[in-house]
């Protein structure tokens, strides 16, 4: 029995280096073993090959980070819309108006008595016409003044152009125009709030946050959500954490402007040598790459390829230069794998610039080691039985 176990023995022995040989060659495990992915060097050599055909690898460095992080940052509503003061209400076609005249004693145009058939007749001097509705080309008529164009003037200027219209008719007019009903500066506000709504605009001149409350505030967590304005040609997009946060981006709003609340369930991907494995969201304002690896539970120490990091994603095409030939996706953008080296110190800097997107798939590839350990403990399961075997069958 002695002499067969030392038989055996000496057969693994003489078979180990042979063995190490072929492990040594292979920067990865075989196909046929269990993995959670491709490793860092099949990575690379299929890139190099050509066989990821219309994808681009690259190596995220500072100056990268920066620029996809710049070209990330939404647009402020402070400067898409800038120099907006308050709301000088326009009087507009619909809009329903009441005009009230004063004249000096002794009166020698209007008398002293009121026209307003609502409040009977009396001994002052003002006299109220009855509320009429700006027509469809923008004009109201007054006894004595004609036909007047309001259509785009402000209150004081309609009082203006009619004391000029009765000046040298009435003695010392004065005139006093009030909104009765406001049918056109309005905002409307939809989307992800409690109840859509046109909210009517003043002289004190509503905002942006003024709207959302109008329509019961978002009905979704405020870090999840973006407010998207549309005013004339122009609509931009700006997480609301940033708009409360931020008082110069709660602007002043305009007639016809729309106010859209978004839910935005923005979300990545994590797979790989990681401590969670599943898809998480993140807040409309966007993280790094930073806080998505630390949210996904950071690297595992014993499985991670710290020069393995990466991210897989449909990037914008004018984002991307390179010389080769980049298969195209929809909506202009192409397919990209940026890669990070966690063993190089200045890159935890780099990963704080680099800006995570919606449907971005992280992946931390195992390191060799885990791979040559994984097969050693297959190796070990393998042989083991099979000297167990051969000492019951030398046995006397």
């Amino acid at each position: 029995m002695k002499a067969g176990e030392n038989l055996i023995k000496r057969l693994v022995l003489l078979s180990m280096p042979g063995l190490l040989l072929i492990l040594s060659g292979c920067a990865t495990s075989p196909g046929w073993m269990s993995s959670s992915g491709a490793s860092r060097e099949q990575i690379q050599e299929e890139h190099a090959s050509g066989r990821i055909e219309g994808i681009e690898l690259v190596d995220v460095n500072d100056a990268l980070a920066k620029k996809l992080a710049a070209a990330k940052v939404l647009d402020r509503f402070a400067d898409v819309y800038p120099g907006e003061g308050a709301n000088d209400y326009i009087v507009n076609p619909g809009d329903v108006i009441e005009i009230s005249v004063w004249e000096a004693q002794p009166a020698m145009l209007f008398g002293a008595v009121v026209l307003d058939p609502k409040a009977g007749a009396t001994t002052t001097r003002v006299v109220t016409f009855p509320e009429q509705m700006v027509t469809q080309d923008g004009s109201i008529t007054m006894p004595f003044a004609g036909h007047v164009s309001v259509w785009g003037r402000t209150t004081q200027q309609i009082e203006a152009d009619i004391v000029r219209r009765l000046t040298g008719k009435a003695n010392l007019p004065q005139v006093l125009v009030r909104i009765i009903q406001n049918n056109t500066s309005n905002v409307t506000v939809v989307g992800d709030v409690n109840q859509s709504t046109r909210m009517p605009l003043t002289p004190r001149g509503e905002r942006l946050l003024d709207a959302l409350a109008a329509g019961g505030g978002v009905n979704q967590p405020v870090s999840r959500m973006a407010i998207q304005l549309s005013r004339n040609n122009l609509t931009a997009t700006m997480p609301l954490d940033i708009v409360i946060r931020d008082p110069r981006q709660n602007i002043v709003l305009k007639p016809g402007d729309v106010v859209t609340a978004l839910f935005q369930p923005l979300s990545f991907s994590v797979l790989g040598a990681t401590g969670k494995n599943e898809e998480m969201f993140f807040e409309a304002q966007g993280i790094s790459l930073a806080q998505a690896l630390a949210r996904s539970g950071g690297l595992i120490d014993n499985r991670a390829d710290a020069r393995g990091v990466f991210i897989f994603r449909f990037e914008d095409a004018n984002l991307v230069t390179s010389g080769s030939a980049i298969g195209d996706a929809a909506n202009g953008t192409v397919p990209v794998v940026y890669q990070v080296d966690l063993r190089d110190p200045a890159s935890f800097f780099v990963t704080q610039n680099f800006p995570v997107q919606n449907r971005d798939v992280i992946y931390v590839a195992n390191s060799p080691a885990a791979e040559f350990e994984k097969f050693m403990r297959l190796l070990m399961i393998t042989i083991n039985p099979a000297v167990t075997a051969n000492r019951t069958l030398l046995l006397p």
